[in-house]
């Protein structure tokens, strides 16, 4: 391979790297974004006709990749230890009065104080080597943390190369960065109505929220969340820096975004400090994020050196927290909404009122349970609180407040929509309408039947669902299969070569394999994983129908509450005569005839781990390499794994392996480790 296309690719790639910068830290976009979509449709399509050439960390990686089976633990440089709070200014003062008896008469007069945001998210730690970004992990016990490097590389606000800028300054050698995703305001609210409304998980405030789409074993989940990135501390850095304030500067030339929110106050301005941390109490509800208060800091970072730590927490810093934000209204009703999975969720309808600026008229409350349980009733006067959680909830109601109108509530029997009786599994505290074909649920369970998870039909996504449903083109499922082509056709926006794909790529996906047609059914709880273990056991959906729960619940990774779930949802007469129209509509409903010449089983009964670019197979073609021939794949190095297979850049995997003394292969090792009859496994150099 040429040298000048490596360097023609390297450079377009930190071209696009440079103007994803201007665009999501800056926000000062230096071009259009058909001309940015220009320059990186070039960088993509070179990359795709040579792989071998493209890099982990472009920018064009950042979907998400394979799924993880559980994170590794990886240590800290440092402890990431907590704060220790103040609830007053008296407090703060008396802080700062112990800084004063721990410090010289010379210390004193140099003192500087930073204060910052306290962001409400998850702690990251980054590390960069050279420039690229190698490792992130969560802060976890303060010592070690979850390794979750696959998940970050999904946030746009997150360099994968440092210096964004290439002309601000040379990349450090090395660099630990410490940080904190968080979500917007908005797109959290947009979040849980979107969540809500398929009736799926919401989350009750932003912190849960990042740590619950950091957190997910597949990291395409984690780059559909609308997460952002603050970075606000330098824990290793080379060349070392000398203050907080040179940290932040650095930090944000190199392309970290960094909040501007950040004041600094000298030690003889303490009372301005003070008067800055009461006015940002009562004006922080109005930025686009939340914070659950400010962080004081000695600026100099000798000082925090030499001042140290007191049991957990630093003595150099304290965070500043604010009271929550509470008040009381009327409960009006109880309505009840019905998402994609048929969960149906209860919700406040409140007499209107401010709640910390903003003016709540919904709130949620969680389940029946929840409502039994503190006795909520119509025409109550609740608690509604709205501190930290931009979606509010009702804490509880005021009974002293009744005046004997109130009623008692209860969960409809049936579906508000369809009619359908509802159920309860036991053991849980959601109720379903069980019902697919549920008007309620069909937009949302279109638009995750096509997805790239599910059926992969490609230039189909929630507009045409919601459009295909409205104009009642598609009144279950199958119907996708059936859509009246020639009416589609004078929709505006669809003109016969838009048709034309999505006609070829719907016809496509009747030949996706069946534990894909299972997952997209949108069963609870029948995931991806499940799916494929489902389809092993029963490659035809037909005798899937079928099956009784103690034969499902006796497969390993099937346990008694999805082989419950399974057995009700083919219990519906709806949801069996929708197997039976996919079938005859052409869709692979039973797993193709095994070939004539089987695959062998040289791999059976080892463990793969693959790390790394390999010479000629894709990390998805060397999975089903490996699976092909009866072995196991996953995705950390431990003490059980058999061989790691690594090729180029091959990262903290290989390392890990080479220290846990696990054999290493490259590929054609393991194609001729495939091809061996002897299945017992041979000896291989590990250096």
């Amino acid at each position: 391979m040429s040298t000048a296309l490596a360097e023609q690719i390297a450079q377009l790639a930190a071209t696009v790297r440079y103007h994803q910068y201007r665009y999501f830290v800056l926000d000062d976009p230096l071009l259009s974004d058909p001309e940015f979509d220009v320059l990186f449709a070039q960088l993509n399509a070179l990359e795709e006709a040579y792989p071998e050439l493209r890099s982990p960390n472009s920018p064009t990686q950042r979907v998400g990749g394979q799924i993880a089976e559980r994170f590794a633990k990886t240590p800290h440089p440092t402890p990431m230890l907590g704060l220790a709070n103040a609830f007053s200014p008296g407090e703060l003062v008396a802080w700062r009065e112990r800084l004063h008896r721990l410090l010289s008469t010379e210390q004193r007069s140099q003192l500087r104080y930073v204060v910052e945001p306290k962001f409400d998210g998850l702690t990251v730690v980054l590390h960069y080597t050279q420039g690229s970004f190698v490792l992130g992990a969560t802060r976890g016990d303060g010592e070690y943390g979850e390794t979750i490097t696959a998940n970050l590389r999904t946030l746009r606000t997150l360099p994968l190369q440092i210096p964004a800028d290439p002309a601000a300054t040379t990349p450090p050698a090395r660099l630990v960065a410490r940080g904190e995703v968080y979500v917007d305001k908005a797109d959290f609210e947009a979040f849980n109505q979107q969540q809500r409304a398929a009736g799926e998980r919401t989350y009750a405030n932003p912190r849960n929220f990042a740590a619950g789409s950091l957190r997910q074993l597949d990291s395409h989940i984690s780059a559909a969340r609308p997460l952002k990135l603050w970075v606000y501390q330098a824990l290793v850095a080379d060349p070392p820096l000398a203050t907080q304030n040179d940290a932040l500067r650095y930090l944000h030339t190199l392309g970290f975004p960094v909040c501007p929110a950040v004041h600094s106050f000298p030690d003889d301005g303490f009372d301005q400090l003070l008067d800055y941390v009461m006015a940002f109490g009562r004006s922080c509800q109005q930025l686009p994020y939340e914070v659950d208060g400010l962080v004081v800091k000695v600026d100099s970072l000798a000082m925090q050196a030499e001042l140290g730590f007191t049991g957990k927490d630093p003595r150099w810093a304290i965070a500043y927290k604010y009271a929550g934000t509470e008040a009381t209204t009327r409960l009006l009703d109880i309505v009840v909404n019905v998402g994609r999975t048929g969960a149906v969720t209860p919700n406040a309808v409140l007499e209107p009122v401010s709640v910390g600026g903003v003016v709540v008229r919904n709130a949620t409350l969680h389940n029946a349970d929840y409502i039994h349980a503190l006795d909520i009733r119509i025409g109550d006067q609740v608690l509604v609180k709205r501190a930290g959680e931009v979606i509010p909830k009702v804490l509880r109601p005021l009974p002293d407040q009744r005046t004997g109108q109130e009623t008692p509530w209860s969960m409809p029997l049936t579906c508000p929509v369809c009619g359908a009786t509802l159920s309860r599994p036991a053991g849980e505290a959601a109720t379903y309408c069980v019902n697919n074909a549920c008007p309620a649920q069909l937009v949302r369970a279109v638009d995750y039947f096509v997805g790239r998870t599910a059926m992969e039909i490609a230039g189909f996504g929630f507009k045409q669902a919601e459009l295909f449903v409205e104009q009642g083109f598609i009144h279950d499922l199958a119907d996708i299969y059936q859509l009246p082509w020639s009416q589609i056709r004078t929709l505006p926006g669809y003109g016969d070569k838009r048709v034309d794909k999505l006609q070829t790529a719907i016809e496509a996906s009747k030949s996706q394999p069946v534990h894909r047609l299972l997952a997209a059914l949108g069963i609870r709880f029948v995931g991806a994983v499940v799916a494929e273990t489902l389809a092993q056991h029963f490659p035809n959906l037909f005798d899937l129908m079928d099956a009784e729960p103690e034969q499902l619940s006796a497969i390993e990774g099937i346990g008694p509450k999805i082989a419950a779930t399974l057995h009700d949802y083919f219990a519906v007469a709806a949801n069996r005569a929708l197997i039976e129209k996919l079938a005859r509509l052409g869709v692979q409903v039973a797993a193709a005839p095994p070939a004539p010449t089987a695959p062998t089983h040289s791999l059976a009964g080892l463990t793969f781990v693959v790390t790394g670019t390999l010479p000629t197979f894709s990390r998805e073609e060397t999975h089903a390499f490996i699976k092909a021939h009866g072995g196991k794949v996953t995705g950390n190095v431990s003490s059980k794994s058999s061989y790691v297979v690594a090729g180029e850049s091959a990262g903290s995997k290989l390392d890990k392996a080479l220290q846990l003394g696990i054999p290493l292969l490259d590929e054609p090792a393991l194609r001729a480790l495939a091809a061996r009859a002897d299945p017992s496994p041979p000896t291989v150099q590990t250096t």
